[in-house]
């Protein structure tokens, strides 16, 4: 030990006597001197470190003031291993009993000992680097190189931070003995170390025992400074949360598990024995909001933190904090954020929320609802997410649930139902989406709360359209969330008319949810009401369901599902059952009731899914029932005649309907019928088919029927066909027979009135006349009847039926050449409407079965198409040009804008029918996007009706987006000039026969509706465009249109072309044309926060894009044109001007940069800006002075307009005084006038007043002034 000691002198007199005060004292010396402070304090004997003392004092030396020095050096020299020790003798010296611990403790020493600490934590430059030392070194040893020495030095050298526990534990001990309120810098830096540490040892010892041990160690150093000895408590304990704030904020780890646990578990215990320590406490949470990072995942986790820090308060400072919350909703837009989540957590943490009417709860509530209109959109889908959850959450609470629905204002004016209905349509899908699952939550609200908004459930129908997917699962997810609770009939309605209609969406997964709640909502539901037969109650609600079920529109899609759970095997026989029980119970009550089985009617829709289902679930449909009400609908039909007329008329389509179904049934089943039963069955069938006397609806079915019996019940497929060849050509030549009858009589009919002038009108007349109306009947079903037979037997030989039909269908012509039977010149077309009719939807299906007929005819089809003044006839012609465009493609594809005229025909129905087959069309790739197609289409999106133009917005939303995305691109400045018919980019003029079909599809004109409906269209095109596509439409418009009129290809006095530019220059100032900034903005939640990185870096390169495009091709073009429109005292020198300030605007900064070139332009421009700014302003105050006071003093004015209006009065007031002047009457007394009162003088009065006199009579008898020119 001895031999340890003259060591250390000898160092320390070499220290003490080297002029360089910054050399550190050695590794030896340290290790020496620690050996003999450990053995002082562990064994607590301190003789040795005494013998030391004494001999450095005999040399003239303290053992403080000669190791200071050396030591802070070594602390600070860099190198961990030698830090770390020095550190540790420094702190033993401190802890060694007996030693003067006020002379060796010095700041400067102590802050060498945390930044030591500090460094070894997070120093892994030093460990890495020994790493690759060490790496580099086995590589050359396996390469069988000679290995250095120092080799084995780096692996002792490599840092293990356990080293440093010694060294905190006895710091810890050194705070005990210290009292740092004398050294308030000391203490915090030690605190702020100490706080650190946690964090940085999550690398080095994270997830071990020992990192449990370094956290348990700062805990109690951090627990020890809060002791009054080290000052003030309040202080102190601001500054250790401040140091363990940066723990709790982070991402989720052990160290921000004991930065929690810590101001949890033992400050909050501390902060009930310390007031200094509770007001700190109290305010942590509101540091910690102003430290709470902008990313989502961040954010959330520091939310949870606050909260878990709140719930360790008192009561009264919890409601504090709620209050903050709520003055927060006011602040920035990152703190409105960070409220709402707030509010929530707070309403689900915390005791009664709702207590009473002035509680913090509702406080909360009400400032969260504040949120749900906020201007920025990630506030606006956050807040109305949170209050979803929390509808969820106070709804298991009855007393919640009132006061719930008392706040949020349900059945009142601007209450939550007004709310949804504009959040429902926002312009951000995120928010749409949000406001949707709030919809969801709040079905039992909405039904307690005096029934549903049915505009709420329009919007919602409508929302299942939207483009976005995740919308459109969301609205479906709300509308079957309130259809599944509440058995409402306008909730019925909407959810059939809008879920459905899913089951043909291009997303699959929505497809299957479509039959999953098909499945489960309406046939499961149908199967709980009829499952009972002896116990059936039949509701309202399923006679609703059923009953719009076979809506027209809802049928289509309830067909497709069904086939789709039939080819599944979802479809269950109980559903066949069921609806057989709820014809069947229909049927007894009705009899119950004493009344005429012939009025009876099942429920409307029964018979209908019946026809659907039984296909799938053969055994379950009982052919007993079936023939029953087969005998029973047949002998309706029979005794049909006995019944009144309005009985008849009333019930007869709805019967029609019923046996329609029932035949698809007895088809779907025919297999399972006796043979017998069968074969009636058929001859039955055959026997009311040659009649020709049944509704045109029931034909098909019959036919089809028919046809399926045939073949089921034949032996093999060639006797199938041949029964079936047999019956067509019989029913063939009877259909001719009956034709030629009526038009026989027809002809007879027409010679015969021809002969009296006027007719007659004797019994014999009006019999003939009955006659002929039924032979009409008869003829016009027989003509159906041959198109069916068409269909289900193309082979058959139609020789003596195509005369015939072309007859009729050319009665209207006069060229003789085209006339097949002589000696008639009926004109069925005016004689026998629904023949006529009837003969061309048959020649149509004859034409899809014939090939070298449809090229004679598709010709006179497009005629009869553009001709007819029958809409029926027209929609039929449409379906019938679509099925040829399938069928025969290159013969129809020069009658496509024929057909498209049909867009703009006026009838809706024409018009959807057209506009949906075309799709359907352009979806199979049957058509091309060419031409004049996409153009003509484009005006279906401002259609008059509202489902056209819901269907247009899908196409061109969803389906176009994805098929065709450069489409809008590519037709967007040709769609300019069609629309306002101007044939200037044509360079030619349309010839006279065209000029009507190009007036068609335009909307000419610059009154307020033609405007405003091209700019929608312009707005849905450009919201279908990428960002590098809104660049290049821009400088599309800007050369095509602006550099065309500039350079005088573009007549400026021509009308359309006025329209043509001033369209474009509101494109140009339109929002939809600015290229998007994708910043990334801390109020915009995760799901709005897609690919950003990417995006940002485009919408950079974008933006240097478009201010490269403006420098060379728009400030130039804008100033010609500008020049140009003045010189010719254009109107649209305004609309030009308008559109150069909010480009300029959207710039401003770099107004500059774009016009350096040229700084006298640059202020000419911004001078004839501010010019026409002042006399806009100036038109505005005199409007507004012209208007009347009231109007001026509520008008909202800038300083412009402030000093416009000035002018404008003074002005005002000045043509009134001219105006009385020029109509002899006096001038007003100076105490009637608004005008400032002068100083009177004595001298000159009387001359004054002679000089007045003259000059007002000199005025009145001057000439009128034009008040009218004056400016």
């Amino acid at each position: 030990m001895q031999q340890s000691i003259n060591q250390i002198i000898t160092e320390l007199e070499h220290h003490h006597n080297n002029p360089n005060p910054q050399s550190p004292i050695t590794k030896p010396t340290l290790l020496a001197l620690q050996s003999i402070l450990d053995h002082a304090i562990n064994n607590d004997d301190p003789i040795d470190l005494e013998n030391l003392s004494d001999e450095l004092s005999d040399k003239n030396l303290t053992l403080a003031t000669a190791l200071l020095r050396p030591l802070t050096a070594a602390m600070d020299s860099g190198e961990p291993h030698h830090s770390v020790l020095a550190s540790s003798v420094y702190l033993s010296l401190l802890c060694s009993k007996n030693f003067p611990v006020i002379s060796l403790f010095n700041p400067v020493a102590f802050h060498s000992l945390l930044r030591t600490i500090r460094c070894s934590f997070k120093n892994p430059s030093f460990v890495a680097s020994s790493a690759k030392k060490i790496t580099k070194n086995k590589r050359k040893k396996m390469k069988g190189k000679i290995v250095n020495s120092h080799v084995a030095e780096d692996v002792e050298t490599v840092f293990d931070v356990r080293v440093l526990f010694p060294v905190i534990e006895r710091l810890n001990l050194v705070i005990k003995l210290i009292h740092l309120d004398r050294f308030p810098d000391c203490l915090k830096g030690l605190v702020q170390t100490i706080g650190a540490i946690p964090g940085m040892a999550i690398e080095s010892c994270g997830g071990t025992s020992s990192y449990d041990r370094l956290c348990g160690l700062c805990g109690e150093i951090l627990s020890e400074v809060l002791r009054s000895e080290h000052g003030d408590k309040g202080v102190t304990a601001g500054e250790v949360l401040k140091s363990v704030s940066c723990l709790i904020v982070a991402s989720k780890s052990q160290a921000r598990t004991f930065g929690l646990e810590y101001v949890v578990g033992k400050m909050s215990v501390m902060a009930k024995e310390s007031d200094e320590i509770r007001k700190s406490l109290v305010n942590f949470p509101k540091y910690l909001i102003g430290k709470a990072p902008e990313r989502a995942e961040l954010r959330a986790l520091a939310v949870e933190s606050i909260l878990e820090v709140v719930g360790a308060l008192e009561y009264e400072d919890q409601i504090e904090f709620s209050d903050y919350v709520v003055k927060m909703t006011r602040g920035k837009p990152q703190f409105r954020l960070l409220a709402v989540d707030l509010i929530l957590n707070l309403i689900m943490s915390l005791d009664n929320p709702l207590g009473h009417e002035s509680s913090w709860g509702v406080k909360c509530l009400q400032a969260l609802l504040e949120r749900c209109s906020d201007s920025t959109a990630g506030i606006r889908a956050r807040a109305i997410t949170n209050l979803a959850q929390l509808v969820g959450f106070l709804s298991g609470n009855s007393e919640n649930k009132t006061g719930l629905m008392k706040i949020m204002g349900f059945g009142e004016d601007g209450g939550i139902n007004d709310l949804l209905r504009k959040r429902c349509v926002d312009e951000k899908a995120a928010v749409r989406k949000s406001a949707l699952v709030l919809i969801s939550k709040l079905t039992a609200l909405q039904g307690e709360g005096g029934g549903f908004d049915d505009m709420l459930l329009k919007i919602m129908g409508v929302a299942c359209s939207d483009q976005l997917v995740s919308i459109r699962k969301a609205a479906v997810s709300a509308l079957s969330e309130t259809f599944r609770k509440f058995n409402d009939e306008n909730v019925t309605k909407e959810w059939l008319h809008s879920v459905p209609r899913l089951i043909t969406d291009n997303e699959t997964s929505i497809q299957e949810e479509c039959e999953n709640l098909f499945l489960e909502l309406v046939l499961d539901r149908i199967t709980r009401v009829g499952s009972n037969a002896d116990d059936l109650s039949l509701s309202d609600g399923v006679f609703g369901l059923l009953k719009e079920i076979c809506n027209g529109e809802v049928s289509p899609w309830v067909k497709k599902i069904c086939t789709n759970l039939g080819k599944k095997k979802k479809l269950k026989p109980k559903v066949a059952v069921s609806l057989q029980n709820i014809i069947k119970k229909s049927e007894s009550m009705w009899l119950m009731e004493s009344k005429p089985i012939e009025k009876w009617l099942a429920p409307a829709g029964a018979w209908f899914l019946l026809s659907e289902v039984s296909g799938f679930v053969l055994k379950a449909v009982d052919w007993e029932f079936l023939y029953h009400h087969w005998q029973l609908l047949d002998k309706y039909e029979s005794s049909s005649t006995s019944l009144a007329e309005e009985d008849i008329e009333s019930n007869s389509v709805d019967w029609a309907g019923d046996r329609v179904f029932l035949l698809q049934t007895i088809s779907n089943v025919s297999v399972e019928l006796p043979a017998e039963a069968a074969a009636d069955l058929a001859h039955n069938l055959l026997k009311r088919i040659e009649d020709f006397s049944m509704h045109s609806m029931e034909v098909d079915a019959h036919v089809k029927a028919l046809r399926t019996l045939c073949k089921r019940k034949a032996k093999d497929s060639e006797e199938a066909d041949a029964l079936v060849i047999k019956w067509v050509h019989q029913l063939l030549s009877k259909a001719s027979k009956t034709i030629q009858s009526y038009m026989t009589k027809e002809s007879e009919n027409n010679k015969n009135n021809s002969l009296f002038t006027p007719p007659s009108g004797t019994r014999k007349s009006n019999r003939s006349s009955t006659t002929l109306s039924r032979l009409l009947a008869q003829a016009a079903t027989a003509v159906y009847t041959i198109g069916s037979l068409v269909v289900v037997c193309p082979s058959a030989d139609l020789e003596t039926i195509i005369p015939i039909l072309h007859n009729i269908i050319t009665s209207e012509i006069s060229d003789p050449k085209q006339k097949k039977l002589p000696g008639v010149s009926v004109s069925f077309k005016q004689a026998a409407p629904s023949l006529y009719n009837q003969a061309w939807v048959t020649m149509g299906k004859i034409c899809l079965a014939d090939g070298k007929l449809a090229k004679r005819y598709i010709p006179l089809f497009v005629q009869e198409m553009e001709k007819s003044n029958s809409a029926s006839l027209r929609n039929n012609i449409v379906v019938m040009m679509t099925d040829f465009c399938v069928r025969y493609t290159a013969l129809v594809d020069c009658y496509i804008p024929n057909i498209t005229k049909c867009l703009r025909d006026p009838c809706e129905l024409v018009r959807r029918q057209t506009f949906t087959l075309l799709c359907r069309l352009l979806q199979r790739d049957y058509v091309k996007w060419r031409g004049v197609l996409f153009l003509r289409f484009l005006l279906s999106l401002v259609d008059e009706s509202e489902k056209i133009r819901q269907l247009a917005d899908f196409l061109f939303g969803n389906i176009l987006k994805v098929k065709a995305p450069l489409l809008a691109y590519n037709s967007f400045v040709e769609a300019i000039f069609v629309l306002n018919d101007c044939n200037a980019h044509t360079g030619q003029s349309n010839p006279l026969s065209s000029q009507k079909e190009s007036r068609l599809f335009s909307i000419r004109g610059n009154d307020e509706r033609s405007r405003s409906q091209r700019m929608h269209i312009y707005v849905s095109l450009l919201k279908q465009m990428a960002p590098e596509h809104l660049l290049a439409t821009f400088a599309k418009v800007c050369a095509e249109i602006l550099a065309s009129a500039s350079d005088g290809m573009l007549k400026i006095e021509d009308v359309t072309s006025q329209s043509v530019l001033q369209d474009a220059f509101q494109i140009l100032s339109c929002k939809e044309i600015k290229i998007p900034t994708n910043k990334s903005s801390s109020t915009e939640s995760s799901e709005l926060e897609e690919d950003v990185a990417e995006n940002a870096i485009k919408g950079r390169v974008i933006t240097q894009a478009v201010k490269k495009s403006l420098i060379q091709n728009t400030i130039p073009i804008f100033i010609e044109l500008k020049r140009i429109l003045e010189s010719k005292n254009s109107p649209l020198t305004g609309s030009l001007m308008d559109c150069l300030r909010i480009l300029l605007k959207d710039y401003k900064n770099e107004i500059d940069e774009m016009l350096v070139a040229d700084k006298q332009l640059q202020k000419e421009l911004i001078y004839d800006m501010q010019k026409y700014e002042a006399q806009k302003a100036r038109s505005t105050a005199a409007a507004a002075v012209d208007k009347g006071g009231a109007h001026v003093n509520s008008l909202h004015t800038g300083s412009k307009v402030s000093s416009a209006m000035a002018g404008a009065r003074a002005e005002a007031t000045a043509k009134s005084v001219l105006r009385d002047v020029n109509q002899g009457a006096g001038t007003p007394s100076l105490s009637a006038m608004n005008v400032p009162k002068l100083k009177s003088s004595t001298a000159g009065v009387g001359r004054t007043k002679g000089r007045s006199s003259a000059v007002l009579e000199s005025l009145r008898r001057r000439q009128s002034f034009d008040l009218d020119d004056e400016s």
